[in-house]
């Protein structure tokens, strides 16, 4: 009887360790779970990024009389340093010109001159240059349309497809640069996301808990030109490393695991037969 009853307590044990680190599993996994339904919060204000030095901007003047306008956009004859070339279907190729940012945080700008961009969004660039033009008596009525060329972002580590990616508008957060290389793999640490970025010649680096609502309100959620995302492997991962560590998909975890499971079945089989045959 007293084989029984301690046969019967290691079964619950053991059973009770394996929902234990499932329960971890869990916890370590899923995302943002202190979140509960119907429920809203304040996030950063996203009022779009910043130009800065080395920034590549378009910048297309346009208004009623296309020749007008001709004489303030960069000719596509010409070469400009941070021009992109594109393919066309014919085989052939045109010149995407951009304005290059200096060091001083200037662009040259076609008969207006110097312009001065650094710490203004394309938004309010976008208002300096119509007013130029206005103000100087060029065009009283015009569209001025600016984009960036190079908002690029790079996501690295245990992510399912690392690399740099390029960003078609000026805003993008973490959940979505993540979403670009198709999410964190299973040995992500979605409690040490990294988003390093470089401010003013230095280099600032922001922890983020992807599991926690928080991280919505952390400054890096909005990522800028450039930033890198980078993922730290778990523990799992980083004993794959090593040789003298458990290998998570190795034959002989999963050995071991098959035989205790066995072991447990073979364990409660024999005394179920042992309790019936005893009634």
């Amino acid at each position: 009887m007293k084989n029984r009853f301690a046969a019967v307590i290691a079964i619950v044990t053991a059973i009770w360790a394996l929902s234990s680190c499932a329960s971890t599993t869990y916890k370590n996994i899923n995302y943002l779970q202190d979140i509960q339904n119907d429920t809203t919060w304040a996030t950063v204000v996203n009022n779009g990024i910043v130009i800065k030095p080395k920034d590549q901007l378009s910048i297309v003047v346009s208004c009623r009389e296309p020749q007008i306008a001709a004489q303030f956009n960069l000719s596509t004859a010409s070469y400009q340093a941070g021009s992109e070339i594109t393919s066309t279907n014919g085989g052939g190729s045109y010149r995407i010109l951009g304005y290059v940012v200096d060091n001083a945080g200037d662009i040259d700008f076609p008969v207006l001159g110097k312009l001065h961009v650094a710490g203004l969004t394309r938004f309010e660039v976008s208002d300096l240059v119509k007013g130029r033009l206005a103000a100087e008596g060029y065009l009283t009525e015009s569209v001025v349309t600016v984009e960036f060329m190079n908002f690029k972002v790079s996501v690295m580590g245990e992510v399912q497809s690392p690399g740099t990616y390029s960003v078609s508008t000026d805003k993008i957060n973490v959940l979505q640069a993540l979403s670009l290389a198709k999410d964190l793999t299973i040995y992500g640490c979605r409690d040490n996301v990294t988003v390093i970025r470089e401010q003013d010649g230095e280099h600032q680096v922001f922890k983020i808990d992807l599991r926690s609502k928080d991280f919505f309100n952390s400054p890096a959620f909005y990522l800028q030109q450039n930033d890198v995302v980078y993922v730290y492997p778990n523990k799992v991962r980083a004993g794959q490393s090593t040789v003298n560590e458990n290998n998570f998909r190795s034959v002989s975890f999963w050995m071991t695991i098959g035989s205790f499971m066995m072991t447990t079945a073979n364990v409660f089989a024999s005394l179920m037969s042992k309790y019936y045959i005893g009634r």
